[in-house]
């Protein structure tokens, strides 16, 4: 009788010591919260640099070996042997959907779909942790297969609307 009048004192004290390590926990989680959410943004913005830079060597290869720009990634996909892992998603987006830049701009209705596939960029409207090509807007850092895209990357607002020479690249409007 003594033993389980033990046993049913040790339960409790476990019970006690769980419920003391989970409020603690909590607290702690609390408190580290902002450090959390910008380490996270941290590694999804080095996670979107290499995946940006995957694709635009990607880009730089299929154009080498196929002497034109895909119309979509996944006819980079199908090179073989392959030249690009795996059709990589955008970690700052929640849908994962790229923007776009084409060789030719898009037309009135701004459908990027048919036109040559220059590079990729990031749909995030978010102020980046690290700067990168010297932009600190996500939506800013592009990846493309011609460094030479608009003077090295650096697109304004009026390079971007503005009427493209045929075979210069230009960012499609979002």
């Amino acid at each position: 009788m003594r033993s389980a009048r033990i046993l049913h004192a040790q339960r409790g004290f476990t019970m006690a010591l769980a419920l003391a390590l989970a409020v603690a926990m909590g607290v702690m989680l609390m408190k580290a919260g902002p450090r959390l959410s910008a380490e996270v943004q941290r590694e999804n913005e080095a996670e979107l640099i290499f995946r940006g830079e995957a694709i635009a060597s990607a880009l730089r290869i299929y154009f080498a070996k196929m002497k034109r720009y895909p119309t979509d990634l996944d006819e980079v996909m199908k090179v073989r042997p392959r030249i690009l892992r795996q059709k990589y998603l955008d970690p700052m987006t929640p849908g994962g959907e790229w923007q776009f830049v084409t060789q030719v701009q898009a037309g009135a209705s701004g459908n990027t779909q048919g036109l040559p596939i220059v590079g990729v960029r990031s749909r995030s409207e978010k102020d980046s942790i690290h700067a990168y090509q010297g932009k600190t807007l996500v939506k800013d850092w592009l990846f493309t297969a011609d460094e030479n895209l608009l003077g090295g990357g650096a697109v304004t607002e009026n390079e971007r609307t503005r009427p493209s020479l045929r075979g210069t690249p230009v960012v499609a409007k979002p």
